[in-house]
């Protein structure tokens, strides 16, 4: 079987179709950050760090297209001498072509991706948002001639629209009758030039996270018959689940806390778990942050959470839960090294036949003794 070709960008598209760059934090850098989109894509590396090492694998292997989960670029360079790592990965990378992207608080923002992977290897069900997004929904309202109503919705579904929940396809619908005059100029759908006319039309609600809403809009247009739609959009006020920090479940059946923290031992490969008291209280309910999470401890307090999963925990917030739930901290990469599966089954879905490889190197910087 022929491999597949295609630019860097495309690949790019389809990642941010998964996590939108909208999603990222403000203090984060996700995105392209070194190379030339338009290039094309010879092969791809995916990493959790971006290192010297990974960079010479990435040459070693032909694959000009680094996805890292980790931005090598934080703060912006004012040199670039080869002094530090990350300006040598810079000016070695620039020197062979290879692009280097970056998934980074996008990916932890979304219901499907690193927070969902940490519950599926934990066993969680029933997997929710801890904190969901704020502010990200809209209301699409629009308006078309019946006969067309059932293409104008599958088109708008299709684009992303209609998503509450675990459900689809979710809008509503009522009838009504609409005016308008067509001027001079104009090519109308319905009705003749300079006379008021009255059409049976279907009014369409429904809803759409904000980061689709130019696709949505587009969907629309291309969709109905008028020369001109009609359309109305409101920001919800309601919070999106499919969006935010951080996820919870359940743990089914539940585990006794050495039971509960040995299988975090086994699953996730780490040398050492650090956790706070919580006695012999049965652990059902489990919330998760891959990374450092320490930001929502009492979130996963709020949810009555037995327990919550996360990395870079500081010595004083192993007070915050005050024996009310199980405070682990399982490292920083231990919880996130799972990503590059993400990233890698993601991918290959996609590209089935693209030449896509996880690399060999651990880029764990923390050991045990």
């Amino acid at each position: 079987m022929k491999s597949q070709k295609m630019k860097i960008k495309e690949i790019i598209d389809e990642l941010e179709k998964i996590a939108p760059l909208t999603l990222q934090e403000n203090y984060d850098n996700a995105g392209l950050l070194i190379g030339n989109a338009n290039e094309e894509c010879k092969g791809v590396l995916i990493t959790l760090d971006v290192t010297e090492n990974v960079l010479e694998e990435a040459i070693t292997k032909k694959a000009n297209l680094i996805v890292s989960h980790h931005p090598l670029i934080f703060g912006g360079l004012k040199k670039i001498t080869g002094k530090t790592e990350t300006e040598r990965i810079t000016l070695k990378a620039i020197k062979n072509d290879v692009a280097i992207y970056a998934i980074h608080t996008n990916l932890d923002n979304v219901a499907t991706g690193v927070n969902a992977t940490i519950c599926k290897k934990i066993g969680l069900t029933r997997l929710r948002t801890l904190v969901p997004g704020e502010k990200q929904l809209r209301k699409l309202v629009t308006y078309c001639p019946v006969d067309f109503a059932d293409k104008v919705r599958m088109a708008l579904f299709e684009a992303g629209a209609g998503h509450i929940g675990n459900y689809d396809s979710c809008s509503f619908n009522s009838a009504g009758t609409g005016t308008f005059k067509a001027g001079e100029g104009t090519h109308p759908f319905v009705g003749k030039l300079n006379e008021l006319h009255h059409e049976s039309e279907i009014r369409i609600e429904t809803i759409f996270p904000f980061f689709l809403e130019s696709k949505i809009i587009q969907a629309l247009i291309a969709a109905h018959p008028y020369e001109e739609v009609a359309y109305d959009i409101y920001q919800v006020e309601n919070n999106n689940p499919q969006t935010g920090a951080g996820m919870y479940g359940l743990l089914e059946p539940a585990l006794s806390r050495d039971a509960f923290l040995l299988l975090l031992k086994e699953r996730f490969r780490t040398g050492c778990i650090r956790y706070s008291d919580f006695g012999d209280k049965p652990i059902r309910t489990v919330a998760v942050c891959g990374g450092a999470g320490s930001f929502l401890i009492s979130a996963a307090i709020r949810t009555g959470a037995d327990a919550f999963i996360t990395g870079d925990i500081k010595y004083h917030d192993f007070f915050i839960p005050e024996g009310r739930m199980l405070l682990a901290d399982i490292g920083h990469y231990e919880s996130e090294q799972y990503t590059k599966e993400l990233l890698f089954n993601q991918i290959t879905k996609i590209f089935p036949t693209f030449a896509v490889q996880i690399s060999e190197h651990n880029t764990n910087s923390v050991h045990y003794f």
